[in-house]
């Protein structure tokens, strides 16, 4: 078994897997102000809860766009198992053909999911993660890596709205009765819901218009539950997209794991 994280900007997924087997996924926030003690207490005592036997546990994986948490994990790793872990970005194999002007600049969640999309489903594809920013990742037929749409998240847009308005308080990411909303609230709620829908239906449309046509589209991240049934494409929703392909990535690196 190892351990692998996947650290976003406002939470970090820990699981326990193996070659063949996820044994558990948890959320817990993103804090770089935490010390790498404090976060060996947090996965310690998360492992306990689940039962889970250090001794069992041989190695580690990260892919992190909070580039203060890598070593702070990966020392955590370390410390709890005694064993190397590995950190996804240039030097590390992903048998990912990135098609883009600088590879490197390459966030390790996008090179993540789309390992794992091209191993899961049909090309070519789009992969949308909607976490704190919303990406669109598009992979060609020939399930090379194109490129990708940024943009803010859902609730990072919405914070900014209610932040920046008198009048304006936060909601619940409740699905409103009618697109037109008559109440504050419905009126939030429609904008919140159906509008970040029809702007992911929008954005999927000039996909592909450029790429021809797409076979698959995949929606994983945080808030992508709540959004995607409101698309009028045919999409599908994999919650464990980065975590299958940290998977994928660690055992093609294993060789290499053990060494260090």
């Amino acid at each position: 078994m190892i351990l692998a994280f996947d650290v976003g900007n406002t939470n970090i997924v820990m699981g326990v897997i193996d070659e063949e087997k996820t044994y558990f996924l948890t959320r817990f926030a993103t804090d770089p102000g935490k010390t790498q003690v404090e976060y060996a207490v947090l996965v310690k005592n998360i492992l306990e809860i689940r039962g889970i036997d250090l001794t069992r546990i041989d190695g580690g994986i990260i892919s992190s766009v909070v580039p203060p948490l890598n070593n702070i994990l990966k020392e955590v790793i370390e410390l709890l198992t005694g064993h190397k872990a590995l950190i996804v970005g240039p030097g590390l194999k992903s048998g990912l053909n990135i098609a883009v002007g600088d590879p490197a600049e390459l966030g390790a969640d996008l090179v993540v999911g789309a390992v794992a999309a091209i191993a899961k489903y049909e090309a070519p594809m789009l992969i949308m993660d909607l976490g704190t920013a919303t990406t669109i990742s598009a992979i060609g037929g020939k399930k090379e890596f194109l490129g990708v749409i940024i943009f803010p998240g859902v609730k990072i847009s919405f914070d900014a709205l209610v932040g920046r308005t008198a009048l304006l308080s936060s909601i619940s990411y409740d699905e409103p009765a009618h697109v037109i909303g008559t109440t504050t609230t419905d009126s939030m709620q429609s904008g919140l819901i159906y509008g970040n829908a029809a702007m992911l239906d929008g954005l999927i449309d000039r996909c592909e218009e450029e790429m021809g046509e797409v076979k698959t589209i995949i929606a994983t991240g945080g808030i992508s539950s709540r959004i995607v049934p409101h698309c009028k494409h045919d999409i599908v929703f994999d919650d464990d997209l980065l975590i299958d392909g940290l998977r994928i990535i660690y055992y093609k690196n294993a060789k290499t794991a053990k060494k260090k």
